[in-house]
């Protein structure tokens, strides 16, 4: 689940979804464990399956804004960030070299904008030779110049009135051909002339008024643009669709919960399906040799679990879906019948590299849950190995085999009995992205630990509870879940966890603490340089990405939870992210706060920040 929603900001991507599948959109049938061979979905009336061609208008001479098409998403120039980790293995990594450990300390301020809205600021700056683009709280597109800070123009969406706002957020855009796409708070896409910011079209995702509500950065591929949504708290189903990139039609939508008569149904009790979570509010990845596309699901609604015997597929996994299609082929459910709101959104990274000393095409994935999990993509998503990198006290072993662990019963809260558990809500990881290096072939997790957690004796929420009537569907109070944060006795040593982990060996490299907690998004660059912000204290930092030697840090005006790009104009190497505190990391913070007695003030106003290399 979104825990943001009931965590004062745990949690949160995109929330959306309809008590029941519509009937017009069927989801596909979801396949058997490990692998999954099921027919195509029918496709939607009026909604074209064949692929949509794909935009070729030229680079518009009066503007100068140069079209997006497949071939550059696949192989980006070096200089462009062109969509949430620039390329669609995840990675987060640029190839730019220019600041390394030898000048990292002479990084400066380029230029910096006020976005004139407050709260968490968790955008991707995405930058087309020289044209960036971010999103704010409250759906906002800027659309700037990326040597200057030029403001070009600005979006500002309209909500409908009445509009409950419970996660006041946007990750970023996608582009395509000559347009710019974003998920929207109204659980809308929204399709702009990148040039001009003028609106070519909107489609609804879902009705928002089930609880429904866009934070990701949608996906563009293959002339579809990609978006999911969360909402588990209000017991929404979770889906994923594939929106036509020039006209808006949607050409496939697949449901992460099945229906009773498809393959994974039975892990369900009667018609729990239809309120059954599996949000999708982080984007996924893509493999164009596979045709492939991978997405993280969140995990089962309601979090009490007593009425929903199971492992209640296919939440709290990881999906891989034909991206012609949407037809699900293989998944690896990571949490099976999940108590602890152990949702696992985040994407898998496509890393190839040696597992054990063989070339492996893995799907790698550091999880809410603590673990470090290499799966193998071109089997199926077969499982390879599962690392501890955050204590967990609930798994007691965890299947060589099929990976599937085994859970302390003890250790699970519910309708019948307390729990107090190990990672907390946050997980050892939440959503903020890890990035891996191709060159120095070490993965980077932005890890907490020494967080644990303490869920009372709950109860199994009437069937009834809707957003239009302001229930949640959760099974604890509200004051619960704020206050289920607890410390380990390690704590008093550190919480935040940035870790280097080669894949090959299953070995952490290096390990840098932090006294606070750590919610980094992570970028890694061809100078072997790891940029992470993420700690109250509002320092956005660099490192040496070899040795975890920090070399630089910058103050910054609020907390920095946005995701940092680098990208280069006229020859200069930069890196972008943004700063506002907020959300997420405010609920883990002010849970920490109470157990110590402290009160930690961190600014929440919105600033995006341009560093550069200062002249000699």
């Amino acid at each position: 689940m979104n825990r943001m929603v009931v965590l004062l900001a745990l949690g949160g991507g995109v929330a959306c979804g309809a008590a029941a599948a519509p009937a017009s959109q069927p989801s596909p049938s979801m396949g058997p464990e490990g692998t999954a061979a099921m027919p195509a979905p029918a496709p939607p009336p009026i909604l074209s399956q064949q692929r949509p061609a794909t935009p070729t208008r030229p680079d518009s001479a009066s503007t100068g804004y140069a079209t997006v098409t497949d071939e550059r998403l696949q192989h980006p120039d070096a200089g462009d960030w062109l969509m949430y980790r620039r390329t669609y293995d995840g990675s987060g990594f640029s190839p730019l070299n220019q600041i390394t450990a030898k000048n990292a300390a002479s990084l400066s301020l380029a230029w910096s904008l006020n976005t004139d809205l407050f709260d968490a600021h968790e955008t991707t700056p995405i930058v087309n030779h020289g044209r960036m683009f971010i999103t704010t709280p409250g759906n906002n597109i800027i659309a700037l110049d990326a040597k200057t800070g030029t403001e070009l123009w600005r979006y500002v969406k309209k909500y409908p009135e009445g509009l409950f706002q419970l996660h006041p957020t946007n990750r970023g855009v996608a582009l395509y051909g000559d347009r710019v796409y974003m998920a929207t708070t109204d659980c809308q896409l929204v399709a702009l002339d990148a040039a001009t910011g003028t609106e070519a079209w909107t489609v609804p995702i879902d009705d928002y008024k089930t609880g429904c509500y866009a934070t990701l950065a949608p996906l563009a591929a293959r002339s579809k643009i990609l978006v999911g949504y969360s909402g588990g708290e209000f017991g929404v189903r979770g889906s994923i669709s594939a929106f036509d990139a020039r006209s808006g039609q949607r050409i496939w939508r697949t449901y992460t919960v099945p229906t009773p008569d498809e393959p994974g149904g039975k892990t369900w009790k009667g018609d729990g399906y239809k309120r059954g979570g599996g949000s999708t509010w982080i984007t996924g990845v893509f493999d164009p040799a596979s045709n492939t596309t991978y997405w993280g699901t969140g995990n089962p609604s309601p979090w009490v679990a007593d009425n929903r015997p199971g492992d209640n597929l296919y939440t709290d996994s990881t999906l891989a879906l034909d991206i012609e299609t949407g037809r699900l082929k293989s998944y690896h459910q990571y949490t099976p019948h999940d108590s602890w709101d152990w949702d696992e959104v985040s994407a898998p990274l496509l890393i190839d590299t040696e597992i054990d000393g063989k070339p492996v095409r893995t799907a790698t994935h550091a999880g809410r849950n603590g673990y470090l999990w290499i799966l193998d993509r071109d089997r199926g998503l077969k499982f390879l190995h599962a690392f501890p990198f955050s204590n967990n006290n609930v798994f007691t072993a965890i299947d060589q085999k099929t990976g599937r662990p085994t859970v302390d019963e003890s250790k699970r809260p519910g309708a019948a009995q307390g729990g107090e558990f190990c990672p907390c809500i946050g997980g050892g990881k939440d959503w903020p992205p890890e990035a891996w290096s191709p060159q120095t072939k070490l993965l980077y997790v932005p890890a907490n630990n020494n967080i644990c957690a303490f869920l009372p004796k709950g109860h199994v929420p009437k069937s009834d509870a809707s957003a239009a009537g302001g229930g949640f569907y959760v099974g604890y109070e509200k004051e619960d879940i704020f206050g289920s944060v607890r410390t380990a006795t390690a704590a008093a040593d550190h919480l935040g966890e940035l870790q280097a982990w080669d894949l090959n060996t299953g070995q952490r490299v290096w390990q840098h603490n932090f006294k606070t907690i750590l919610w980094a998004p992570l970028l890694v660059t061809a100078g072997n340089i790891l940029f992470a912000g993420g700690t109250p204290d509002r320092e956005f930092r660099a490192f040496d990405a070899r040795t975890g030697e920090q070399l630089w840090s910058f103050p910054a005006p609020a907390g920095v939870i946005g995701i940092p790009t680098s990208f280069e104009v006229d020859g200069e190497q930069y890196v972008a992210v943004t700063a506002g505190w907020g959300l997420d990391a405010q609920g883990v913070q002010n849970g920490i706060d109470k157990i110590r007695g402290t009160k930690t003030v961190v600014p929440k106003a919105g600033t995006l920040l341009v560093f550069k290399l200062r002249q000699t």
